[in-house]
């Protein structure tokens, strides 16, 4: 059944830190007018639509999650004039922007804590969760460094509670009031352009919901969330960070006929992706998506491999986390939260560029957008000298000067410190990588491309096929009489899968046959005997057709021609 269309329906969204991506006045921080500078980029890599991690006001003690002003601009960064040139200039390149709504919590140097901790009879106080003693009612998020989640606070002479670090006191969405702050928020920024919003800990904001109304799964938050957006702004989009079981979606997603979350960040198939890679073999991931449920109409699931965060294994069982921990993370410095695993992409596959381009071609065949993150379409490595989720969190690596391009600021000034190493930019950089055939970047902006022009794959759900190799992964995607196959091969050794009976009797018949629309390398055309043929961490893309119609929409993007070396 085809899905209805909506400009993120065949969206492919790129992640970046506005601290890490570009500095334009060499202070050693990356920010807005950096961003603005390198739209081009994003454009020409064939993004539609770009994330932007927080850049609001704040200490910057857990990447900006930590706001103190959710209306402005952290002055390091820019300003609200550096955001709507940001916003003009994407809206001329085509380019929607995502920005980050975080509302679970602020930092503890939020106004409204300050003014909460010093009055009792503030009615600030009630934005936040006291206690005269310390509860058990959440688990902490991050064990390792905040094993509880309430903290005395001296001057307020109580206990405030915090899912996240004790710095960032959780917000009581329980009270009317702070609801209203949400939503001039959410006005605020889509009267300012913004395309939607990334919503931050959906569940822990559940929590608080079902607190201010008891006889319910607290899903009326989201649903008035989603109301006030659209209100605003027709065609804005939240997507959910949703960590859950899939047989929980369809709440988040909405029912009923009532509208929520427009897009959930998919663990379940993200922890998945990570287990067939172990393997080497497409089973958990066929299963992964046989068991998530269909989206409603005008909603979708956005897919990544790495992100801002660790990448959270909850969503395996006890057995299969341990199996990519061992694969990903052998040593105890690479793990973290007892749960994830604290690198990026690239070293986690051994920096092979066959196995990363694999990686990013079953994440391009997945059903809903893609997201990418910043420095991944190079292969950026991690630096496990920092603390936490920090290790990921590193200058974008544009040039293979020491400073990888980032700033003219001398380098201990910078919000971060550039990788070194084998993953260093003397070695990963946009710059080498842009004039080197075959290079990651080569490779993943053909993938992007190439998916760009196939729509089946924002407007139905896939169908998984056998085709005799355990190794390969084979999406079949049909709207009507449209249908392209997409074919990923997550071993080292080339393999020969094999079309189900009724193709190959067709294809004996005459009446389809297939041809590569992208592929990793030149492979031979596929015959009447039904057998494709795979490289190892090879990927082929056909589009399912009839004689005359080789040429028909779809064949973009690298069309039948190989990738070249690695």
């Amino acid at each position: 059944m085809a899905m209805r269309s909506s400009w993120f329906t065949d969206a492919v969204i790129y992640q970046l830190d506005p601290r890490l991506f570009v500095d334009s006045d060499d202070d050693g921080w990356g920010d807005l007018p950096g961003v603005v500078e390198r739209l081009h980029y994003l454009r020409g890599l064939g993004a539609t639509c770009v994330w932007l991690l927080p850049f609001y006001e704040s200490p910057f003690r857990d990447g900006g999650y930590d706001v103190v002003d959710h209306l402005a601009v952290d002055p390091r960064l820019g300003d609200l004039a550096d955001v709507a040139r940001l916003l003009e200039t994407a809206d001329d390149l085509g380019l929607h922007v995502l920005v980050e709504l975080i509302t679970q919590h602020t930092s503890d140097q939020h106004p409204w804590f300050q003014e909460a901790r010093r009055d009792r009879s503030s009615p600030y106080r009630d934005y936040y969760l006291w206690s005269d003693e310390p509860r058990t009612d959440i688990k902490p998020m991050f064990p390792d460094v905040e094993p509880d989640t309430w903290t005395w606070d001296e001057e307020a002479q109580q206990f405030y509670r915090h899912a996240f670090y004790a710095h960032e006191p959780d917000l009581a969405l329980d009270n009317p009031r702070v609801r209203e702050e949400l939503h001039r928020i959410v006005s605020f920024w889509l009267r300012m352009g913004v395309s939607g919003f990334r919503v931050d800990a959906v569940p822990l904001m559940l929590e608080r919901a079902m607190a201010a109304r008891p006889d319910t799964d607290g899903q009326w938050l989201v649903r008035d969330l989603r109301a006030a957006v659209s209100a605003q702004r027709t065609g804005a989009v939240l997507l959910g960070e949703v960590d859950v079981e899939p047989d929980r979606y369809a709440d988040y997603f909405g029912v009923d006929g009532e509208q929520g979350m427009t897009m959930l960040l998919d663990f379940w198939s993200n922890n998945h992706v990570f287990l067939a890679l172990a393997r080497g073999q497409a089973e958990p991931l066929e299963r992964a998506l046989r068991a998530q449920p269909a989206p409603p109409p005008g909603s979708t699931y956005a897919h990544w491999l790495r992100n801002n965060d660790e990448l959270d294994l909850e969503r395996l069982t006890e057995g299969e986390r341990q199996e990519v921990l061992d694969a990903f993370a052998p040593d105890e410095s690479m793990r973290i939260y007892d749960r994830g695993i604290r690198r990026r992409l690239a070293p986690m596959l051994g920096g092979d560029a066959r196995r990363l381009a694999l990686a990013h071609a079953v994440l391009l065949s997945l059903p809903g957008p893609p997201v990418l993150r910043y420095g991944d379409e190079i292969g950026m490595g991690e630096n496990l000298d920092l603390p936490e989720r920090e290790a990921v969190r590193t200058p974008m690596q544009w040039s293979t000067t020491p400073s990888a391009g980032f700033s003219r600021a001398p380098q201990d000034q910078f919000q971060a410190p550039v990788i070194t190493g084998p993953f260093g930019p003397d070695r990963v950089s946009v710059d080498e990588q842009n004039v080197r055939a075959g290079s990651l970047l080569h490779r993943v902006g053909g993938l992007v491309r190439a998916r760009l022009g196939m729509s089946e794959l924002g407007r139905t759900r896939p169908e998984t096929w056998d085709v005799g190799a355990p190794s390969v992964l084979a999406l079949r995607y049909q709207v009507e009489e449209s249908s392209v196959l997409l074919l990923s091969n997550l071993a080292d050794e080339e393999v020969e899968a094999t079309l189900p009976a009724d193709e190959i009797t067709a294809l004996r018949a005459g009446a389809a046959r297939y041809v590569d629309v992208h592929v990793d390398q030149d492979y031979p055309q596929v015959e009447t005997d039904g057998k494709i043929a795979l490289a190892g961490y090879g990927y082929r893309w056909l589009r399912r057709t009839i004689d005359g119609e080789a040429g028909s929409a779809g064949s973009s993007g690298g069309g039948g021609s190989g990738e070249g070396g690695a």
